[in-house]
């Protein structure tokens, strides 16, 4: 999910030229996928699993003639095939979606918070604030976030679920680090087969009522450069050697510094934001590239 921190942003569109590499952004038209709801003390059978579909569009090719991160070095490939932890951002990345983007407009203020994030956008908002004045625009009760959860299952971004699987075949454990909320992180993280200590996100608070109290301040992923203390309290936790965060916006690559991420890699497959992935050790437009260079 991208901090309201001003950049340029590009939306996937129709072309990609053609590359003569392995690592070459491989674009699926389509994918379904299964989905668990497993969230907010509500459980569901197996039998009941939805499945969903979910699309990307390939980059225009003008989009990538100026990135020259595109193809990884020998040392970023040694790093992310030796990383003893991932860390991934959720929205447009992990999901295609930007969750409370997508919450709002279920509970009919998707324009309002649009609009608002659109402003913010372009000055520097601390996220804590920016989180609360979007919040505040539609107040979601419990009763709405419960409908939402149950008829919006989350889209995910193809080639994540075989990735994970690899990730974790191959002993490197699986982080979501998120300024969503973990009433929606929950599901993905179950579809994912991610344990919930594993989740670093927001949560929503509700009144015994059911009514909207607001979001729970303590969670470092609340305020700006969240991301970066999770990932930092991660690591001196569990004592990674090597650490990668992989997202799409400012406050993922924010988590590349001392004691954090070695490493970041930008995932443009849903939105370039051109100014990040500029930065970036590695950019890619499909998960397939990551899959592939672990094999």
């Amino acid at each position: 999910m991208e901090g309201l921190v001003g950049s340029q942003m590009t939306p996937i569109s129709a072309y990609c030229k053609q590359r003569s590499s392995p690592f070459l952004p491989v674009f699926s038209p389509k994918y379904t996928r299964k989905f668990n709801l497993s969230q907010i003390g509500m459980n569901k059978s197996p039998k009941s699993l939805n499945l969903i579909a979910a699309s990307v569009q390939p980059l225009e090719a003008s989009k990538l003639d100026h990135l020259s991160n595109t193809l990884p070095s020998k040392e970023v490939l040694e790093l992310w095939k030796n990383a003893n932890a991932v860390c991934f951002d959720v929205d447009s990345t992990v999901c295609l979606d930007e969750g409370i983007d997508e919450l709002a407009e279920f509970c009919g203020a998707g324009k309002a918070v649009a609009e608002w994030t659109s402003r913010a956008m372009s000055g520097s908002v601390p996220f804590e604030e920016a989180l609360a004045a979007r919040l505040s625009l539609f107040n979601p009760s419990f009763s709405q976030v419960q409908d939402f959860l149950e008829k919006r299952p989350p889209r995910l971004s193809p080639g994540i679920e075989e990735l994970v699987k690899k990730l974790r075949a191959n002993n490197t454990t699986v982080y979501l680090i998120s300024g969503g909320f973990r009433q929606m992180i929950n599901p993905v993280a179950s579809i994912l087969g991610i344990p919930t200590e594993n989740i670093f996100a927001n949560q929503l608070l509700f009144e015994s009522s059911g009514a909207f109290r607001g979001f729970d301040t303590k969670e470092p992923t609340s305020r700006s450069g969240g991301k970066a203390t999770a990932v930092q309290e991660i690591r001196k936790a569990q004592g990674y050697k090597e650490l990668v965060m992989i997202g799409d916006g400012a406050t993922d690559l924010e988590a590349r510094k001392p004691g954090g991420a070695d490493m970041f890699i930008c995932y443009a497959g849903v939105q370039l934001r051109e100014a990040v992935a500029a930065k970036a050790d590695w950019v890619v437009f499909n998960f397939r590239d990551l899959i592939n260079s672990l094999e």
